[in-house]
């Protein structure tokens, strides 16, 4: 716990009760948690993560929780950590939370965590932190590998510093003796899409050609997304001739790509045609094809349509998760339909799963300026007994209700 405490004497935040902070951890709480196995602890930190707000808090967390940066779920919470600081403008709280940990023994040339350093800095678009961090690793008798590289390259899109992505890519193989791999040229792929520039890739493509690396459908996922945002419909059409060439067939990843980005640009009818020629060709579309499409439709006001794609996503066997339902119970709202959403609100909650409360009020509200003021009142007493703590909010909207 040295480090909590060395940390919270550099910075001049207003705190509340820090006494016993130590001891509140969640790994060294009393018998509940030494019940808990060592990945549901993990969890709970995450959760605890998640729910806080306060620096210091944060910080005592991922210190006292004994995380280990290189597993699977410890990354999750140094990364939730690091938004939340960001965030709120601690980098500070960032640069020595990360740079105390690299002292650790345990961690000091373990090459993982250092790579996710630079990826965690990239994050909290502390660039230059992230490039120390790639350039110090001989300091700690570790090499800048590929994976090192790659992170780099992440950080930079994390930051969205696509000018330092194509610095970097074309300066530092050579400076510290890389030989990019496949998801090198992904990354660099992914900065001129998501920068405007997709038809510098074809350049990138042919480097991977002559350097006997194939792309393969991440790659051209990329591509056909950057060209259909740049509104560049012939270069979505050679894409797909390329992937054609090299064996790349039209799964239902790339056909909801192809979705996704006609329903972004409100071409959603044209969408619609795309899931009739994967089903034409015997391709099942997945839960992602229904909710791209349903919120293309719902987004444009088309809210029949989005009707019969929500019932045929359901008659086809594809079962909506708690986002498709509080997306399609949204749009329904908006448009007035609001029998309908509280079919789709019911079948939600029976699910366990609550739309957002500005969804719900939307709904309530709705309900009783079509008379429905007891079905109104209904799910209102629902919402109290769900969530006491918004309880005087909905007192609040039942007063303004109609009488029955």
């Amino acid at each position: 716990m040295a480090l909590f405490y060395r940390l919270r004497t550099n910075f001049n935040l207003k705190t509340v009760n820090y006494r016993n902070l130590a001891t509140s951890s969640l790994l060294s709480a009393g018998n509940e948690a030494a019940a808990l196995t060592i990945k549901e602890k993990k969890r709970a930190t995450i959760a605890r993560l998640k729910s806080e707000s306060n620096p210091f808090r944060i910080l005592d967390i991922c210190c006292g929780a004994s995380l280990a940066p290189e597993s699977p779920l410890d990354r999750m919470a140094f990364s939730i950590a690091v938004s939340k600081l960001s965030q709120a403008n601690h980098f500070n709280a960032i640069s020595q939370l990360l740079e105390e940990l690299k002292t650790r023994p345990d961690l000091r040339q373990n090459e993982r965590f250092h790579v996710h350093s630079i990826v965690l800095y990239g994050q909290a678009n502390m660039i230059d932190h992230a490039m120390q961090t790639f350039e110090e690793m001989d300091k700690y008798g570790l090499r800048q590998s590929v994976d090192a590289l790659n992170a780099l390259l992440l950080g930079c899109i994390l930051s969205k510093n696509y000018e330092e992505v194509k610095r970097i890519f074309t300066e530092f193989p050579k400076v510290y003796g890389i030989e990019p791999n496949s998801e090198t040229y992904n990354k660099v792929i992914k900065s001129f899409c998501e920068s405007g520039d997709s038809s510098s890739v074809y350049s990138i493509l042919a480097e991977m050609r002559r350097k006997s690396i194939r792309p393969n459908a991440t790659d051209f996922g990329l591509l056909l997304a950057g060209f259909y945002k740049e509104h560049k419909y012939e270069d979505v059409g050679k894409v797909l001739q390329m992937m054609e060439k090299c064996g790349i067939a039209s799964g239902v990843n790339v056909y909801n790509i192809r979705i996704q980005s006609l329903c972004k640009l409100k071409r959603s009818e044209e969408a619609k045609a795309l899931l009739d020629g994967m089903l034409s060709r015997g391709i099942k579309p997945n839960l992602d094809t229904y909710k791209h499409l349903i919120h293309g439709f719902g987004k444009e006001g088309n809210l029949e349509g989005a009707k019969k794609l929500f019932a045929s996503m359901i008659n086809g066997g594809c079962e909506p998760d708690s986002y498709c339902f509080f997306m399609f119970t949204y749009f329904l709202c908006q448009g007035g339909e609001y029998e309908t959403a509280l079919k789709v609100c019911r079948a939600s909650m029976a699910k366990g799963w609550v739309p957002h409360f500005s969804t719900m009020k939307s709904l309530v509200t709705g309900l009783a300026s079509i008379s429905k003021v007891a079905e109104a009142n209904e799910l209102i007493g629902l919402m109290k007994k769900r969530f006491p703590k918004s309880g005087d909010m909905w007192n609040d909207i039942e007063a303004a209700l109609p009488r029955k």
